[in-house]
């Protein structure tokens, strides 16, 4: 297959766990865009948590797209355009904190470029890491969140998250996307909204097709396009069951799992066309 794309999430795939792209993996991803692949980033990360990365894989000179928050958002790297963006309502946000006292798990979204949550707690600092965005503690969630907001995440231990996640898929089904992006992070956007739900609707006027693409990934919010993608492949370091679902398994993302998928299914191959 004359594969088109790449599609990678960031998190434990694309990045080791200091936060780096490894050099052998940034030169194959960089041969392939030159060679006319276009190399896409999506993740649950909000869209200023994933520019550092486009801009060191030179997606804006190769024109390629960000997929932020799990898909509910697609900007163009080249032109900064927002091709696409779906919202949770403020009376949405304010019922998943009523749903989150009830469960007795911690709360967070996003606005004016800040982590907004009521409770300083480790998972809202790791959120901060990962992101670079700020933490503003507010005194009053609902009264702070006014407008529609991009997701909402739930956060506490991860054998607890997977109780709240089944019980809260069945109560909101029909109603919201919610699925964990990370053990401690449940993860919450308007229905629909998937990594595979928003990478259909970039290709399709593109002119590329699903079995034209490959996506990677290590989580649970990245089964959607794995399943989507004509070839779908989990790190190494993916549960047993993100595995078990895809077409390949590559190495960790510590071991250049990104670089052996791309090296092997796109640069061999065009060496030998």
């Amino acid at each position: 297959m004359n594969y088109k794309m790449i599609v990678l999430d960031l998190d434990d795939t694309l990045l080791r766990d200091d936060q780096t792209i490894s050099k052998r993996t940034k030169d194959a991803l960089l041969l392939a865009q030159e060679a006319g692949v276009k190399v896409v980033l999506a993740s649950g990360r909000p869209t200023f948590g994933m520019r550092w990365v486009a801009k060191e894989l030179k997606l804006d000179q190769y024109g390629s797209y960000i997929l932020s928050f799990n898909g509910s958002k697609i900007i163009d790297c080249k032109t900064n355009e927002e091709k696409y963006s779906r919202t949770l309502s403020d009376e949405t946000v304010h019922r998943l904190y009523d749903l989150s006292k009830r469960e007795e798990v911690g709360i967070l979204t996003y606005a004016d470029d800040a982590i907004i949550v009521e409770e300083p707690s480790e998972f809202a600092s790791i959120e901060s890491e990962l992101t670079g965005l700020p933490v503003k503690v507010v005194p009053n969630f609902k009264e702070a969140i006014q407008e529609p907001v991009v997701k909402a995440l739930m956060l506490k231990e991860a054998g607890r998250l997977v109780d709240v996640e089944k019980k809260l898929q069945a109560e909101l089904e029909g109603e919201l996307s919610v699925m964990r992006s990370k053990p401690f992070f449940l993860e919450f956007t308007q229905m629909g909204v998937t990594k595979g739900a928003s990478l259909d609707y970039l290709i399709k006027p593109m002119g590329i097709k699903a079995e034209e693409v490959i996506a990677i990934g290590d989580s649970y919010n990245d089964l959607t396009m794995i399943e989507f993608a004509g070839l779908g492949v989990a790190m190494g370091n993916a549960p047993e069951d993100i595995r078990e679902k895809a077409d390949f398994v590559t190495a960790s993302n510590m071991a250049d799992g990104v670089a052996e998928v791309v090296e092997e299914f796109v640069l061999n191959r065009l060496s030998r066309v």
